[in-house]
């Protein structure tokens, strides 16, 4: 990516953005296990994923107006609402639990940072730079969760969960600053109105609508499906993985925080070196495929691994697995207009909110059924192992059943993504999406009426 001058918009300003909200969050790992457990004591993973499950669904109800918003006025002002607002909760923790886990479930409406992100970046990327952009903001949410964990549980057994909290809600302060002091304005001032009295149509603020559209187009369509098939039990590992492997597996406090360390460093360079070399040397759609078969292997390993060095092994492959969703991103915003970008990333942000919120809400019921459920958070050895001393015992022989699961949704996927096309073509792309969105572009430019069709593309005017 070639060098911008001062005060111009780069890749870089997302990053940021990006790193600093995950890593207060990514501080509250072990403070956020304790007072989940002191709050649910009798069914921590079931309301563990009731409460994700709620914001998911916000997610996926408010991301394609967000998205759609962004496209008309602009980027900047949505990532300052998106980041105020995912990080709210933090201070609350320590004030009124209840609260916290509730105004956690409401920040759904706005927890779509990463759509307003990815068309940030589009709109400064051109279309063969922009999986290697993608890469490098997914590997900044993994590198923001190298450290961060580890050192809030460090100061958490140190100094106690106050302080860890004070830093996490300092750190979302300095993030918010930063969008109002250092981040310039992505979208283009030919492609925003004149004032923000510009109409915005229900249709953009529909997010059912969105779906209708995708069935419209058949690349769209496979796009979203594989990502609702990948994404679901990945949802729904994420929510629930740290208390699994404190409670089945046995893995102390500090154990997990060296986990989460080890396999975001093998994450930021799989979306980096090795998505580069294999976006260039196999394409775009093989890439995906490859991931997901890493997602696969992975799931099915956290479904039957009993023993430590299972997880860690499982871990690794888990960190290849990472190259799919940036890949994903990279041909989904290949199939969009340039002014559409916020849209089409919004469209796939919501199928992951759907996915947050069913993906915790079911594996937390699968948990359930299965009677795998938390006594304990002190992650001792004996503590976990005595949940599988009973041979007959259906946690003996399949510690993880949602893994399973999630392993049989990613083989969906990847028989689905077998037919996406390697080649949709620049010149019949902007066509196709723009086909089902005269409506929505229609009224999110109005002010610039029948001299919309004679912009030049943003991604040849980019100055990346």
């Amino acid at each position: 990516m070639q060098p911008q001058g001062i005060g111009e918009p780069s890749v870089y300003h997302a990053v940021v953005v990006i790193f600093l909200e995950f890593f207060a969050w990514g501080l509250l790992t072990t403070p956020m296990l304790t007072v989940l457990h002191q709050t649910f004591p009798q069914h921590t993973f079931l309301m563990n994923g009731l409460i994700h499950g709620v914001k998911g669904l916000l997610s996926f109800l408010s991301a394609p107006l967000i998205g759609a918003l962004s496209d008309v006025w602009g980027r900047k002002s949505f990532l300052l609402l998106t980041v105020f607002f995912t990080c709210a909760p933090i201070p609350l923790m320590k004030i009124s639990p209840w609260w916290y886990f509730a105004v956690i479930s409401m920040s759904g409406v706005f927890a779509v940072t990463f759509s307003v992100i990815f068309a940030y970046v589009a709109d400064i990327t051109q279309e063969h730079e922009r999986s290697t952009a993608y890469g490098l903001v997914s590997a900044t949410f993994a590198a923001s969760l190298v450290t961060s964990p580890a050192i809030g549980a460090y100061l958490s057994v140190a100094y106690g969960d106050t302080l860890v909290v004070i830093l996490a809600t300092a750190i979302a302060l300095l993030d918010i600053c930063f969008i109002l002091v250092a981040v310039p304005e992505s979208l283009p001032e030919k492609m925003r109105p004149a004032s923000w009295g510009a109409p915005i149509s229900w249709e953009q603020a529909d997010p059912f609508a969105s779906l209708r559209k995708v069935g419209q187009d058949s690349t769209v369509l496979l796009i979203c499906i594989t990502v609702f098939l990948s994404y679901l039990p990945e949802a729904g590992q994420y929510s629930s993985f740290f208390l699994y492997l404190r409670q089945v597996i046995g893995f102390s406090s500090e154990t997990v925080a060296a986990f989460i360390a080890v396999v975001g460093i093998l994450s930021i360079l799989a979306q980096t070196v090795v998505l580069g070399i294999l976006m260039r040397s196999i394409g775009n759609k093989n890439t995906i495929l490859l991931g997901l078969g890493f997602q696969i292997l992975q799931l099915a390993w956290y479904g039957f691994g009993s023993q430590p060095w299972m997880m860690w092994a499982a871990g690794a492959v888990a960190a290849m697995s990472s190259i799919t969703f940036p890949a994903i991103s990279a041909i989904v915003s290949r199939n969009a207009d340039p002014d559409q970008q916020g849209v089409v990333q919004g469209m796939i942000t919501g199928i992951r909110g759907l996915c947050n919120g069913l993906g915790p809400a079911l594996y937390g019921f699968v948990f359930y059924l299965f009677h795998v459920e938390l006594s304990d958070t002190d992650g001792s050895e004996k503590g976990a192992k005595s949940n599988m001393a009973n041979p007959t015992d259906e946690s003996a022989i399949i510690p993880g059943p949602p893994f399973l699961f999630g392993a049989c949704s990613v083989l969906l996927s990847l028989l689905v993504a077998l037919f996406i096309p390697e080649h949709t073509g620049t010149g019949s792309r902007p066509g196709a999406y723009k086909k089902h969105s005269n409506g929505a572009q229609s009224h999110s430019h109005s002010p610039q009426g029948s001299g919309a069709e004679g912009k030049e593309p943003l991604l040849e005017d980019s100055s990346v």
